[in-house]
């Protein structure tokens, strides 16, 4: 007979883990299913506004968040990705790309993952002198000149960890302006080994065995910058389509209320991969307490 659990939470994120730690306090029988852990947390540079935290990386509160975890002897099924989910009444069957699980609730905390340019070249030198995570592999390219690609928060805080790192940094922004935090800005703005285009994007991306180049639009001209490094900070996409039945807005962000409710009973979502508007560590993990607790109630009382 196949085991239903009171819970599976679903990504293993800021939201997720938190979801996790609140599940294990309250004594529930769940299950978390993950890809990673530490989720966009541990691409994160330099975190200041994270509160008991004046300064910490965003690897090292990954780490916090996982030790947390583990405290609990939580079981966690890593490189497990969901695949979909599915209501079946009283009951939900969660599939993964290894095995299949029967839960009373879920909470879907998967995230975020980084668009794509979309140019051509992208493909041929993805991890060939192109990333999209310059906290995972910015020191690879230590010397080196480098492009970020974007211009709001995300774009930023890989330019702070990459001016230190490389020996300069290009930023291509097709906004007229830098977004982001003004404190942010302000540093990027200041870097003397930054160089901004503005009202600008990427053409094609070349090289021969690495990655050699990009071609900058501008308004006025095609310019052939020579670069190792392109780092491509261009926003994020929702890791929502494996859940084919909740309501989701126009960006895939699932909808939910202020419990954390979806519109199928039983499952919930939380962080990033929901339509809260702000998108910060701090509140994603908040989500994935307020969501754990909702799944708690709802089982009390169903």
């Amino acid at each position: 007979m196949t085991k239903t659990y009171d819970l599976i939470i679903i990504g293993a994120g800021p939201a997720g883990i938190t979801a996790a730690v609140y599940a294990a306090r309250k004594k529930m029988d769940f299950l978390v299913v993950t890809g990673d852990i530490g989720g966009q947390a541990a691409w994160s540079g330099d975190i200041e506004n994270y509160t008991g935290y004046q300064f910490i990386t965003g690897p090292e509160l990954a780490q916090k968040f996982e030790e947390h975890m583990r405290k609990y002897n939580i079981p966690v099924k890593e490189q497990e990705e969901a695949v979909e989910v599915e209501s079946l009444g009283k009951e939900i069957l969660v599939k993964t790309n290894k095995t299949e699980y029967k839960t009373k609730t879920v909470i879907i905390a998967s995230g975020k993952r980084s668009k794509e340019l979309g140019v051509p070249g992208e493909k041929e030198f993805k991890n060939r002198g192109l990333t999209y995570c310059a906290t995972c592999d910015g020191p690879i390219f230590s010397g080196k000149d480098v492009a970020v690609i974007g211009g709001g928060n995300s774009a930023l805080d890989a330019v702070l960890q990459l001016i230190r790192i490389a020996n300069k940094v290009y930023v291509i922004n097709n906004a007229p302006v830098l977004g982001g935090d003004p404190i942010m800005r302000q540093k990027v703005e200041e870097a003397g080994n930054v160089t901004i285009f503005n009202s600008s994007t990427v053409g094609a991306i070349s090289g021969s065995k690495m990655l050699e180049s990009i071609t900058v639009r501008t308004k006025d001209e095609d310019k052939i910058l020579s670069v190792q490094g392109v780092f491509v900070e261009i926003g994020l996409i929702p890791n929502s389509s494996f859940v084919k039945d909740v309501e989701k807005n126009s960006y895939g962000e699932i909808k939910i209320n202020s419990r954390n409710e979806t519109n199928i009973p039983g499952i919930f979502a939380a962080g990033d991969v929901t339509d809260t508007p702000q998108k910060q560590i701090i509140i994603a993990a908040g989500e994935g307490s307020k969501a754990a607790l909702s799944a708690f109630h709802y089982l009390a009382k169903h």
